[in-house]
């Protein structure tokens, strides 16, 4: 009896629904060519529900979702309604109450896709992001005192606990262990680079460097283990790409570096990530926003979308599926866009969800 899977679709908001449209179309596809099953339940989450009933996210939404094997979601943000309100009510609320603390971002060069970085390639970027999702600034603590005065205070800590650092490291660990280059067959070693500011943020990396490589020593022998302060390590992914195999960092800095990240990679249409939570229900998303100006002409790239597809599958435990999916995108990048850009990828949404279908089959 074919296995299935529960999946909650979260289109979301602008363009949201239709590269979820196709995302889903690619992951029935998989789930027809490798069989399984897979059971899937909307969701109206976003900006037009808010509108409607003045709600960000029903009582128990949290409970419901956890009912779930997994979550796609589409997009967050309308523009009828103020930035922050939908992404702190359902992404950062989802993220917290389904206690997602890895966000995983693959940073990786497709054929085809033009790199704004010269002279690298596909053999040049292509590394990972571990990034701690729960803890730091985003935490919530902190505040406003004599708001609108000439003496004005604003406050934002930068908070972790040994339990949060820990949990996010082994997970780095495993995750350079089973899917490092020399796991990969590319490389001699798999490599985990801690990313931080040891020299200015003096209590807060104290403790994550000392967890890091008090785990790695007794632990991960078997991994290669660096440092790089997140200043250098922008530079360095811009001129270096190829020195990186698996990092991990704060919050925070994640969230920086991923961005720039996928712009070495060609950009938001392409790029996915994961907010997982190992024990737990995981959500998938592409990166970019919800692009609204764009939204019911067809033209928007929903590359990143089914990627973020191929990470849920990866994730759900069907491999072989995730990576037919993202092996028949390389395939159209390679062979089939002109642009990953919206309007500019000479097919249209619809079209290119077809074309990996195709690839796949």
């Amino acid at each position: 009896m074919a296995k299935t899977y529960r999946i909650a679709v979260l289109p979301g908001d602008g363009t949201g629904p239709e590269v979820t449209a196709e995302a889903v179309k690619v992951l029935q596809a998989a789930a027809g060519k490798f069989g399984f099953q897979l059971h899937l339940t909307e969701f109206d989450f976003g900006g037009d529900r808010y509108l409607r009933t003045g709600e960000v996210l029903p009582v128990g939404a949290a409970e419901t979702m956890r009912t779930f094997d997994a979550i796609l979601l589409g997009a967050i943000g309308h523009p009828g309604v103020a930035p922050g309100i939908l992404e702190k009510g359902i992404l950062l609320r989802l993220r917290f109450e389904l206690d997602q603390y890895i966000n995983l971002r693959p940073v990786r060069l497709f054929p085809g896709v033009e790199c704004p970085l010269k002279d690298k390639g596909p053999e040049h970027i292509d590394y990972v992001v571990v990034r701690e999702n729960t803890g730091d600034v985003y935490s919530g603590v902190g505040g406003v005192a004599m708001k609108g005065t000439a003496h004005e205070v604003a406050e934002q800590s930068m908070i972790y606990t040994r339990f949060q650092v820990e949990r996010c490291l082994r997970y780095a660990f495993d995750y350079a262990r089973r899917y490092g280059r020399k796991a990969r067959g590319v490389g001699e070693h798999n490599t985990l680079g801690l990313v931080g500011k040891t020299n200015v943020l003096t209590f807060v990396f104290d403790l994550w460097e000392r967890a890091f490589h008090e785990i790695g020593e007794a632990d991960y022998p078997d991994v290669k283990r660096e440092y790089y302060h997140v200043d250098a390590c922008c530079m360095w992914m811009v001129k270096s790409p190829e020195w990186f195999d698996v990092l991990v960092t704060a919050n925070m800095f994640g969230d920086i570096i991923t961005d720039l990240g996928a712009i070495t990679q060609g950009g938001m249409g392409i790029a996915a990530g994961g907010n997982l939570n190992p024990q737990g229900v995981s959500m998938f998303e592409p990166i970019g926003g919800s692009a609204p100006k764009y939204t019911g002409q067809n033209v928007i790239n929903p590359l990143a979308a089914i990627c973020a597809g191929a990470m849920l599958l990866q994730t759900i435990g069907e491999a072989a599926a995730a990576d037919a999916v993202e092996t028949a995108v390389k395939h159209v990048t390679a062979n089939k866009l002109k642009s990953l850009a919206a309007g500019r990828m000479g097919y249209g949404t619809r079209e290119v969800g077809d074309l990996v279908c195709e690839a796949l089959g």
